[in-house]
């Protein structure tokens, strides 16, 4: 899962790294979410993710992962708990012009006692340096923080490779714990 507010990459991350052509639920944001979806900071964004953006990248010839980016308006936060289901991890993408609108995706990944990784996207100079970042999200020292350019396949590809290996040694400290 590729989770995070609205307009911080999601569907830009899911469109660099996929190996197919994704899925895609964008539509032209209308009038009608005007005054519902806050544009601060994003003027110039004219569509919208309205259900779940779909991808894919083989691992091997075995071990294939999909991405699904999840809506970032509050109005369709509903559909996050369906997309969670089977989900072995995130990705929380962070605006830092706009580090407010990670905390439902992190309080939701807690909630579900979801692993996750954050990744900065970097839209220019970034306007938190990473400490400033953990500290502002209050992350703990054993979530990975990572920076990115989503627009980017390398970039990208680098944050979910942090995502598996963060997996990884998850399961290979549970299987170590008595």
């Amino acid at each position: 899962m590729i989770v995070g507010g609205f307009g911080v990459g999601k569907t830009t991350m899911v469109r660099a790294v996929s190996e197919i052509r994704p899925l895609s639920t964008e539509e032209t944001m209308t009038g009608a979410g005007i005054g519902i979806d806050d544009t601060g900071g994003v003027r110039e964004k004219t569509t919208t993710t309205v259900a779940f953006d779909f991808g894919r990248i083989s691992l091997n010839e075995r071990m294939v992962l999909y991405l699904f980016g999840a809506p970032g308006q509050e109005r369709f936060w509903f559909l996050w708990d369906r997309l969670f289901a089977g989900t072995l991890g995130a990705v929380v993408l962070v605006d830092t012009r706009r580090v407010a609108d990670s905390w439902y995706a992190i309080d939701r990944l807690e909630h579900h006692g979801m692993p996750f990784i954050v990744a900065r996207n970097n839209f220019g100079e970034p306007a938190h340096t990473l400490p400033q970042l953990r500290e502002a999200l209050s992350l703990s020292d054993d979530v990975p923080l990572v920076d990115c350019d989503a627009r980017h396949r390398a970039s990208s590809k680098s944050v979910l490779i942090a995502l598996v290996n963060h997996l990884y040694a998850l399961s290979t400290a549970q299987e170590i714990s008595p």
